[in-house]
Order: structure tokens, then C-alpha cells, then sequence
């Protein structure tokens, strides 16, 4: 964590990836994040990876660091609660992030009534509010038909990675501190909207592929293969899989040049009249007739052997490795590294857990923070913030409109 948001208020009211990871990012970069969750638990709080005992690792792992108050949300009078919290005065404050929908109490027009210079991020799955999901998209999206290979046929294939709630959570963490400073420039609040769909869609525009769909076509499968260079995953002589990855001229030659397969690769040249140092999409053009050549090199060596080549030659290179193996044995991978911090967790376990992947070096490093328990601070947010008496507070536990851990 860095304290480089210190002072600004945020209060959440979401679940799953793409809004919790934005309010995660605020966080890790020292803003307070005030999560409002429901009594007994969200939609995630259950979600896998869970611990034999049933405690989510993810919703622990996207709410480190954040204030937990647990409402009945079910109830008006928890309704108003939340929309005091989200509402509440301060220059600092005033700033709501979400994944409700824009109709309802949680909607801007009627927060912004009670604040007006509110700024409300709201992230969608599709532009128009209906749901969506990462998978949802990518499949609406086509991306599943081009993952994989030939051996797939007409079957799609998904990616492990939801890499558009990822995207989308960080995109709209660089949003919220955008119109944050538009407010403080003009005093005027506003809602953003971030939908997963329209995230992906820019994304797919932004690396060509939208222009290369309209002019060319769908693009085929290729497998492992690297699309438009020279990439592919290859096996050792001591059953090892290794990627490799040559897209400078650079990164070629030294990869040629690491295997000894000038003279080889200087004949194809010849044969077929290219020049594989100076276009890398020959390379590609030209991939089966390079593959073989590159199999039996590879395949020739133990890994300890083609290491030492490849990082003599400064080869852009690495070996697939299981996750396990990444974290236990893999030191550019450690978990000892200062982006971590051990620590004891509402689950019961104690693992490492990150703080902010960027480094500010005008400034300390802080640990980070274990989530909260659910509701472990009901009273001192509704005390600090709402300025409620312990008696007041009594008759909200009473009534069981709030919980506390």
C-alpha cells in the first residue's frame, strides 16, 4: 500500500470482480474504502477458491484493507442508512462505487439528490444494464473461437483468466480518480458508467483486431502459436515445455543464434525469399517451415543446457510451470518480494497476500491489510461518519437493521 489517496473517502456497495477490484486498487493506493454489505453476505461471499471450512479466499482476497458495514438492505430504514453513508458531507467524500443496477435506490438521480456533487462508478456488463459476465462477453465476442486449435473443431474454448473483470475493475478505478478531479476542479458531481462489454470492445479495437475482422475476415485458430511472429511452446530433451517468443529482429537473431541454426535458417531464407530478422510476420507467414527446424534444436537439449544458451543470447523464453511451481520455486515470481505481506486472515489462514503492483518511489511501501470480517465495523463507520450515538446505534442492532462482526 501507498498513502498517495490518503484522505479520500470511498464507499462501495458491490460484488464479484470488476467494482470490487476498483475500490481494491483506491485502496491499495491509500484511499479509505468503506464497503456496505449485506447482513449474512453478498452474492460473492461464498464464492471459490473456498478453504475447506467454507471461507471464500476470493472475497477475501478483493476486499483486503477495506471497512466492512453490514446492513439490512432488504429494509428502508437500511436503505436510507446506506444512501447516508454514500451521501455523507466532506470534501474527501462523496464518492460511490458500484455494480447495482441505475434503477432503484442505489441509482445517481436519486443519491445525487441528497448529494449533487456526488460522482457514482458504476460498472455495467453490457452498456444498456443487462447483465454480463467475463465469459458472457468473451463468447458474445468471438474469442472462444479463436483460442484453441485445429483439434477443437467448432468447439469454443474459454479462457481460465477473466481478464475483462480485471480490465474493467482497473479501468474504472482510473475513471473514479478522473471525475474526482473534474469535481474538484469544477464542483460539479456526475456518474460514470464502465461496462465489461464496452471494455472489451475498445480493447479489441485498440490492438487492431476490429479493423482486421472488417477488412479481412474472422481470424482462424492457430493453436499455440504465436498470431503475426515467431512464438510457439517447444519440448526438451528432458521432457520440458518451454515457450518461445522471437517478435524483434534482435530477439531473432539471438534466438538463432543461441540454437545454431544459422546456416538452416539462412537456406529457407534463401528458398523462399524472405529476410526473417527484418519482418516479423514472416515469421509467421512461415511458421511450419520453421517449427521443425526449431523442434529438433529444442528437442536435442536438457533444460539446463538450452537455459544456459538462452540466456547467453538474451532469448525471450520461459518454462511452463504449474502455478504451485511458480510461487514455491520461481524467484522473479516470489512471494517474498516487498509487493507481499503475510498475513492472518479471516479465514483462519496466513498466506501472503499483495499490495499495490505499481511502486511510487517518492514514497514508503506500507504492508497491506487483511479484508475485514463482515460487519467488523459497523458501529465505528456509523459513528465517524454518520456521527450516530451508541444508543442510536444499540437500536439499530436491536431492530437487526445492522450487524456487526
Amino acid at each position: 500500500m501507498f498513502p498517495i489517496l490518503s484522505g479520500l473517502r470511498v464507499v462501495e456497495c458491490a460484488s464479484f470482480i470488476a467494482a470490487p477490484s476498483c475500490a481494491l486498487h483506491l485502496r491499495q493506493l491509500g484511499a479509505e474504502v468503506i464497503r456496505i454489505d449485506p447482513v449474512g453476505g453478498g452474492m460473492d461471499f461464498g464464492r471459490w477458491p473456498v478453504t475447506p471450512q467454507g471461507d471464500s479466499l476470493y472475497w477475501e482476497g478483493l476486499n483486503k484493507g477495506k471497512r466492512s458495514v453490514a446492513i439490512d438492505l432488504s429494509r428502508p430504514e437500511g436503505r436510507q442508512l446506506a444512501v447516508d453513508l454514500i451521501t455523507a458531507p466532506g470534501p474527501d467524500a462523496g464518492v460511490f462505487v458500484t455494480n447495482h443496477p441505475q434503477k432503484g435506490f442505489l441509482g445517481h438521480a436519486a443519491l445525487s439528490r441528497q448529494r449533487p456533487d456526488l460522482v457514482t462508478v458504476r460498472v455495467l456488463g453490457w452498456r444498456d444494464g443487462a447483465p454480463a459476465v467475463d465469459y458472457t462477453v468473451n463468447a458474445a465476442l468471438g474469442l472462444p473461437y479463436m483460442t484453441g486449435g485445429a483439434g477443437n473443431g467448432d468447439d469454443p474454448v474459454n479462457h481460465v483468466l477473466p481478464a475483462w473483470d480485471l480490465m474493467t475493475g482497473a479501468y474504472a478505478a482510473f475513471a473514479t480518480l478522473a471525475a474526482e478531479r473534474h469535481r474538484q476542479r469544477t464542483g460539479q458531481g456526475q456518474e460514470v458508467t464502465v461496462p465489461l462489454s464496452d471494455v472489451a470492445l475498445a480493447s479489441l479495437g485498440h490492438t487492431g483486431q476490429i479493423a482486421e475482422v472488417l477488412s479481412q475476415g474472422d481470424r482462424p485458430r492457430y493453436g499455440n502459436a504465436l498470431f503475426g511472429a515467431f512464438g510457439r511452446n517447444f519440448r526438451t530433451a528432458d521432457d520440458r515445455q518451454v515457450m518461445v517468443v522471437a517478435i524483434t529482429g534482435r530477439q531473432w537473431s539471438g534466438l538463432v543464434q543461441a540454437l545454431e541454426l544459422a546456416p538452416a535458417v539462412a537456406a529457407l531464407e534463401a528458398a523462399l525469399g524472405v529476410a526473417f530478422e527484418a519482418d516479423e510476420g514472416q515469421r509467421f507467414v512461415h511458421r511450419e517451415a520453421l517449427f521443425p527446424l526449431f523442434e529438433r534444436a529444442i528437442g536435442a537439449l536438457p533444460l539446463a543446457a538450452l537455459r544456459q544458451r538462452f540466456e547467453a543470447h538474451a532469448v525471450l523464453w520461459s518454462v511452463y510451470q504449474t502455478l504451485g511451481q511458480a510461487v514455491a520455486g520461481d524467484p522473479r515470481l516470489s512471494l517474498d518480494e516487498p509487493l507481499f505481506s503475510t498475513l492472518q486472515h479471516p479465514s483462519g489462514l496466513r498466506y501472503p497476500a499483495p499490495g499495490a503492483a505499481a511502486s511510487f518511489h517518492a514514497s514508503a511501501r506500507q504492508p497491506a491489510v487483511p479484508a475485514p470480517r463482515l460487519g467488523e465495523h459497523t458501529d465505528a463507520v456509523l459513528a465517524e461518519v454518520l456521527s450516530l450515538s451508541p444508543a442510536r446505534i444499540g437500536q439499530l442492532h436491536d431492530a437487526k437493521i445492522v450487524a456487526s462482526a
